[in-house]
């Protein structure tokens, strides 16, 4: 089907017109102003009225005033040469690879370990940089209602098309045990753990969340329901405070800044799982900058789970 051509009533040249006979207040000034002559500016806003089907100024005003649609084609008008305005210097940005506004999504536990590195990239690619914490599922929403242009999180939405991916690490779960709990070093142990002590959950708005629930279902684990949380601080200062245990990743715990006060962790019985970071966004959207952003990351990462002593 043939979609029809709409032809717009005015074009950008018009409305620099039509603004500045607002802005002077008569056709002669207006004219003086442009460099034009008057029966040109006349002309000009009798034909923006004839397409508009509306007198945009009040003629029996001296000077000219306007009409109530002619101070909305103001505001418009304003907005729109603005906006036009900033495309050419917006493209000579682009061109050198850099974008005027750029919004990213850093999931909570991650806030720590990348926060100044990824802003003091993001800061030479870009005019105005939004970091936003929270949980991945909220910021997987919002890139793909284009709220964020990308996001550092947990799911990498692999069953979304459009999306490009970039995993920065890896890191496995453990478990997290209040001080002085005796070492869990079997499923076995683990089971018994479960059946004796609080969970403490990360809760099921989370991925972490659902990828531990996922596995304790595997290892045939049923753990009472007791407290659940969406931040990494809540839950390792429940185990701190000998509420229960958990299972979280070193770098959850680091974000908590709790240190090794009243906490103890040890490897997670059974097979190993981990849980991968990555950088997503949408397809080549922002040119180099994803990568980028992955390759930055992808180090300060490394040195952050260096240093920590967990």
């Amino acid at each position: 089907m043939k979609l029809k051509h709409r032809t717009l009533p005015f074009d950008l040249r018009s409305l620099e017109i039509f603004l500045a006979v607002c802005e002077t207040g008569g056709m002669a000034a207006a004219a003086s102003e442009l460099g034009l002559t008057q029966p040109a500016v006349s002309q000009t806003i009798s034909e923006l009225e004839k397409r508009t089907g509306t007198d945009l100024f009040d003629r029996k005003c001296r000077p000219l005033a306007l009409t109530l649609s002619g101070s909305l084609m103001r505001q418009r008008a304003t907005a729109l040469l603005s906006d036009a305005h900033q495309i050419s210097p917006l493209l000579q940005d682009a061109k050198q690879g850099k974008v005027t506004f750029i919004r990213v999504g850093l999931v909570d536990s991650l806030n720590r370990a990348l926060t100044i590195k990824l802003s003091e990239y993001l800061q030479s690619r870009a005019g105005k940089v939004a970091i936003l914490s929270g949980l991945t599922a909220a910021h997987a929403s919002e890139l793909l209602t284009r709220k964020l242009d990308l996001f550092l999180g947990v799911d990498d939405l692999e069953e979304t098309a459009g999306l490009e991916r970039w995993e920065i690490g890896r890191e496995p779960y453990v478990l997290l045990l209040p001080a002085g709990t005796r070492m869990v070093q079997t499923i076995d142990d683990l089971k018994r753990l479960a059946e004796t002590k609080p969970f403490i959950r990360f809760s099921a708005r989370s991925q972490t969340g659902v990828e531990i629930e996922r596995h304790l279902r595997r290892l045939g684990i049923v753990a009472a329901q007791s407290f659940e949380y969406d931040s990494p601080y809540s839950v390792a200062a429940m185990v701190s405070a000998g509420q229960g245990f958990a299972i979280s990743t070193a770098l959850c715990v680091s974000e908590s800044q709790l240190g090794s006060d009243g906490l103890v962790t040890c490897p997670l019985p059974g097979p190993i799982v981990s849980r991968k970071l990555s950088v997503v966004a949408r397809f080549r959207e922002l040119g180099q900058i994803p990568r980028d952003v992955a390759d930055v990351t992808r180090i300060a990462l490394g040195e952050h789970i260096c240093a920590l002593n967990i």
